[in-house]
């Protein structure tokens, strides 16, 4: 029963994931709680205000977002999901692959969101110079068998 529940709650907050956009993310109040967490590589908020606010900047920063869950993980609480982002970075179509964990209060309404994502061979690797400078330290720390 708990799972039903849960599994409910996830596929809707999943629906809302995967069809975001500018004009969508304001019907987060219909998901999250006011004083949600949400955390990526480069964000920790709290609020649901702020994390319109990251919402917001990611859509003014990156074009035509997508994301696509491709398997979603139950538990009593809440549960995990495996996805795929795609959009045009700079002019380049940037995709990659991560995992959040999404816990829900008794009201069916997330109050943490935790994106896991490797930001360094994600994003910062695409840059210029910072991607030359990842790559040497990659190669110097790689154990060779």
């Amino acid at each position: 029963m708990v799972f039903d529940k849960t599994k409910k709650m996830l596929d809707g907050y999943v629906e809302y994931l995967e069809n975001l956009s500018p004009s969508t993310i304001d019907a987060l109040n219909k998901h999250v709680s006011n004083d949600v967490r949400f955390k990526d590589p480069f964000n920790d908020v709290t609020g649901i205000e702020k994390m319109k606010v990251v919402f917001r900047h990611m859509f003014e920063n990156i074009e035509n977002i997508k994301f696509e869950v491709h398997k979603v993980y139950l538990n009593g609480e809440g549960g995990c999901l495996e996805w795929t982002f795609c959009g045009i970075l700079m002019n380049k179509k940037w995709s990659f692959d991560g995992v959040s964990t999404v816990v829900f209060d008794s009201n069916g309404l997330v109050v943490e969101h935790l994106d896991y994502w490797d930001a360094a061979s994600s994003f910062y690797e695409k840059i210029p110079v910072l991607g030359w400078l990842f790559k040497c330290i990659g190669n110097r720390l790689k154990i060779e068998p």
